[in-house]
Order: structure tokens, then sequence, then C-alpha cells
């Protein structure tokens, strides 16, 4: 089984090796089969899909095992990105090693990545926390990451991204911050400064696509600025 990354927005980044491996193996487990058909015609790839995710991976997985075991080559391919970062796909990866299938990474875009390199914040040390809980535990979570001494990755929805960001100032104080939205895509955003300043930017903002939050870890330094 081989876990290949695919583009977080622009379908250009896609790896050479990605797109001969898509071309090469049997069949392509993928989260949404219609978001990746959009990045298999860019490319006149015509291998088979079958779909794999949260709602259908207690059938589909002993399925797609079973494929392996007969000899036959799976592609696993999530929305966006890698597979296994915040979604469901790290399953197959398990059930893939309990049955002693080999596993082999096709690595390529990551957002979380994406975001820490144009954030302006350190990466030699970072926490990625994926979506935060929309209820339980998250007041103690946030408090949890507040602590932190190194830098702390989110995933949220336009949605609730304003809801977040003055939860995350109560909570952490005016701490650096930097938020990415629509990365490699056409409406690319990347805004920077203050907790405070997000907020503030954030306010009556009706918010559109992928958005990644970069916070700075706690220091002895911005101990006496986040207040």
């Amino acid at each position: 089984m081989y876990v290949v990354s695919t583009p977080i927005g622009n379908l250009g980044d896609i790896t050479y090796r990605s797109v001969e491996m898509l071309r090469q193996v049997s069949l392509i487990a993928a989260e949404d089969t219609r978001r990746t058909r959009i990045l298999l015609n860019r490319y006149e790839i015509a291998t088979p899909l079958s779909s794999y995710n949260s709602y259908n991976k207690i059938r589909k997985g002993p399925e797609l095992i079973k494929k392996i075991n007969q000899g036959e080559d799976v592609a696993l391919v999530s929305d966006a990105g890698t597979p296994g970062v915040s979604d469901p796909l790290y399953h197959l990866v398990q059930l893939a090693l309990e049955q002693e299938v080999e596993v082999i990474s096709i690595p390529g875009p990551s957002a979380v990545l994406s975001a820490l390199t144009v954030s302006g914040l350190p990466m030699d040390r970072f926490r990625f926390e994926g979506f935060l809980p929309r209820k339980k535990r998250r007041k103690k979570i946030l408090e949890e990451l507040a602590e932190q001494s190194e830098t702390v990755v989110l995933f949220e929805s336009p949605q609730r991204i304003e809801k977040t960001l003055n939860e995350l100032r109560e909570v952490f104080g005016n701490r650096k911050a930097a938020l990415t939205r629509e990365l490699t895509k056409m409406h690319e955003e990347v805004l920077r400064g203050g907790l405070d300043d997000l907020c503030k930017a954030s306010q009556g903002r009706k918010w559109k696509g992928e958005i990644t939050l970069v916070l700075s870890g706690k220091s002895s330094k911005n101990k006496n600025k986040e207040n």
C-alpha cells in the first residue's frame, strides 16, 4: 500500500513520483472520490477509484487489504495533503500493518508545514493539534496548549475561526500568531501579528476557505507581552 500525498490547493504541487505511482497502482482508495477525480483528470490518470472514509472504513478496510493480499497495489489518498493528518485514513495504515502489508510513503504537500514556513514563527519544535473539539474539554485543551513552549499549529473552519481567535486571545494573551488561508490557491492569504491584531481583523468578516493557525509557544520573553 502506498500512502500518497496530494496537493493542498494548487494542482501543480503534486510530485512526479506521486503522479507515476497513481498511474501504476491497481486501485486508488480516496477519502472523497469526487475531489480526487479532479486531480486524476488533470494528469490524465485512468486508475480506478474506490472510496475509503470515516463512514465506510469498517467495511472497506478489509476489502482493500484483501485486494493487496491478492497481488494488487493500492494507493491511499486524502482530500488534500498528506493522508492520516486530521482524517480517518490512518486506520487503513494500521489495518495494513496488522496484516503485515508493506506500507510505503510517497511524501508531498502538507498544510501544517506550509503554514509553518510562512508564519515567521520558530519551526524547530512544534505541536500539531488539528481541529479543536467544539465543546468537550475545549477550554482545558486551550489552557494546556497555552503552557507549551513549542509552536502550536491548529486547523479551523471559516465558520468558527472568529470564535476560536477570541478564545485563544482570552487564554493565550496577545501571543504572536499567523493565520493562513487558502494556501497555494489563488486567494492565498497570510495574516501575522499578535492575537489582538488577528481578532480585530476577523471581527465581522465572512471567512472562506481552509484555515491553518500558527501560534508562538510560551517563553520567558513573551510572558511579559501577552497581557
